[in-house]
């Protein structure tokens, strides 16, 4: 449980990068671009070393061609990039707490959403008194954690895209299931996410360095070239951990983990420019709250399940 409480904290960390990239290059386009590139090069040497994974990621084409899964899941990968460019054009004016619970806060009402029409899951899980509360709780965190600069119409703005991006991505891992279904591998599926998200946004990217709309000085400081990287390793670690907890605590425990990682990034890291307000704790704490009330059925549902084996 501690072990992927302090692997959630990997996701803040890399809107923290991501974040302090995207101020340096004052482009939240530039840094997803490069947030990408980094990932995709790592997954790039983790496809070649094998000759299974090289083999799946060269069935894709006949794949698509084939229709073998509904054409949108190759797809996933734009809610990735949705993500990342989020990070990058507002996670430093944001802060890195409250970027997170507005993105955690999302993804949670999606995820409820996704479930009650049947996305991405076997069978529809119908809104409850358990799920409509823990949604009340997401919106009520997002409040809260915007609160402190309501007057200021920009930072409201700037909060409206982890919102939305979070929207998305909570439809992405059913997407990305779907494609390390059809190709036979998660490594694979991971790869062409990045490719996607990586194309879409290097093709926005150049279209509007041709146009002269922006121009890119690349920072010295390594770390900040790290966001890619931190994103696999947290993909990696949550693989490994759910063997362990199983679905369900992984989620919970994972999202305490980013949700405390948010705050102690910023209150231990004011060279981030980012202020902790009594109101950012809070909403942090109903969005935990929130995301711990809708996994109260499915936690009654496994334990009455464990109790039917152990009685037949």
């Amino acid at each position: 449980m501690l072990a992927t409480i302090l692997a959630g904290m990997l996701s803040p960390m890399q809107s923290a990068v991501n974040g302090q990239l995207g101020h340096w290059l004052q482009d939240g386009n530039a840094c997803a671009v490069i947030s990408f590139a980094s990932g995709l090069v790592v997954m790039f040497f983790i496809i070649i070393a094998r000759k299974e994974t090289r083999q799946q990621f060269a069935s894709i084409p006949t794949l698509i061609k084939k229709r073998k899964i509904p054409l949108w899941n190759w797809f996933a990968g734009l809610c990735g990039a949705m993500v990342v460019f989020s990070e990058g054009a507002s996670a430093s004016a944001l802060g890195v707490a409250t970027f997170q619970t507005a993105l955690i806060s999302a993804l949670l009402l999606s995820g409820l959403l996704c479930g009650r029409f049947g996305i991405g899951v076997e069978e529809k899980k119908y809104f409850t008194p358990w799920r409509i509360t823990g949604a009340l709780f997401a919106v009520i965190a997002t409040i809260f954690v915007v609160s402190p600069q309501w007057h200021s119409t920009s930072f409201i703005l700037l909060a409206i895209l982890p919102f939305l991006a979070g929207l998305l991505a909570g439809w992405q891992p059913a997407g990305n299931a779907k494609v390390a279904e059809a190709t036979g591998s998660m490594l694979v599926s991971i790869t062409w996410n990045f490719i996607v998200g990586f194309c879409v946004l290097g093709a926005a990217l150049a279209i509007r360095i041709a146009l002269g709309h922006v121009t890119i000085q690349l920072p010295d400081t390594w770390w900040m070239y790290l966001g890619g990287p931190l994103g696999l390793l947290s993909i990696g670690l949550m693989a490994i951990l759910v063997r362990g907890l199983g679905l369900l605590m992984l989620g919970v425990a994972s999202t305490a983990g980013q949700l405390l990682g948010s705050v102690l990034i910023d209150e231990l890291i004011p060279s981030l420019g980012n202020t902790v307000y009594l109101v950012t704790i809070i909403g942090t704490l109903f969005a935990l709250v929130g995301a711990i009330v809708t996994t109260i059925p499915e936690y009654r549902a496994s334990k009455m399940a464990q109790r039917m084996e152990v009685s037949e």
